[in-house]
């Protein structure tokens, strides 16, 4: 685990596979606002089927049965778009919205609580046997297409947004968006619902248009120092002319007499 991250332990699992199940198929109503009943959450959510077929995939890695493991989650795979190793350990209540293309290697490590969306990648780095996907701590919550490389630490409640690149840790109750991922905010709490889930992940600043923004306020203070000293004339029409500000003498009349 990285230095400087601590991940708060994932309360121990049911030992029961169907108490297990019964969280799988619970959480979803938590969500997904779309999820209506139990028949239809257990009937037609793949991303449900995958993790309760993983349940048992994982104990039969565990106790040694490889081949039938794979073979379960090669099924898996063709019946719900959803490829999860057998050998990665996914603690309670995951969540995988749509499911289509998501894909969970094997030493990856899931928390409590986590949401992923299609398209999400938890991916290794390494040819070597060694621990080489990421660990996701718990309420983490991860958008559409967005991929995790590598063995890296996303610490409790992170956000990643959708399509980012994630390839370095990432401390507790942070956002992460970019290619490569680059940490935008932190904040101490979440913004839960009811039932304690942050599904919020589309209150992100901008960096980007902020850098705009910068530049433009830099550019009005600089012009207006230039136009203290010599008469500035006026551009020619272009394609930037909505974004321009207008010449000085129409937008700051007291410029004009100073010049």
């Amino acid at each position: 685990m990285a230095a400087g991250i601590s991940l708060v332990p994932p309360t121990p699992a049911p030992t029961s596979l169907w108490a297990q199940w019964r969280e799988d198929v619970s959480c979803v109503f938590a969500r997904d606002p779309a999820a209506r009943s139990f028949l239809e959450v257990i009937f037609l959510y793949p991303g449900v089927h995958a993790i309760m077929l993983h349940r048992i995939s994982h104990r039969l890695w565990r106790r040694g049965w490889k081949f039938p493991a794979r073979l379960l989650a090669f099924l898996t795979r063709w019946l719900t778009n959803v490829d999860i190793h057998p050998g990665a350990t996914i603690g309670r209540r995951l969540f995988i919205d749509h499911g289509a293309g998501v894909v969970i290697g094997e030493t990856a490590e899931v928390g409590d609580d986590v949401t992923l969306y299609h398209g999400t990648t938890l991916g290794g780095t390494s040819w070597h046997k060694t621990k080489r996907h990421p660990t996701l701590g718990n309420g983490v919550l991860v958008g559409a297409g967005a991929k995790i490389l590598g063995p890296i630490v996303l610490g409790d409640k992170v956000r990643v947004g959708a399509n980012s690149i994630v390839i370095k840790d990432v401390p507790a109750c942070c956002t992460v968006i970019g290619i490569p991922g680059k940490i935008v905010q932190r904040k101490d709490t979440s913004t839960e619902n009811s039932f304690g889930i942050d599904l919020d992940h589309h209150l992100i600043p901008d960096p980007v248009g902020k850098a705009m923004a910068c530049l433009m306020e830099r550019i009005e203070v600089l012009e207006a120092k230039l136009a203290v000293h010599e008469k500035i004339e006026e551009c020619a029409s272009c394609h930037a002319e909505t974004v321009c500000h207008l010449p000085a003498s129409q937008d700051r009349p007291e410029l004009a007499d100073a010049a």
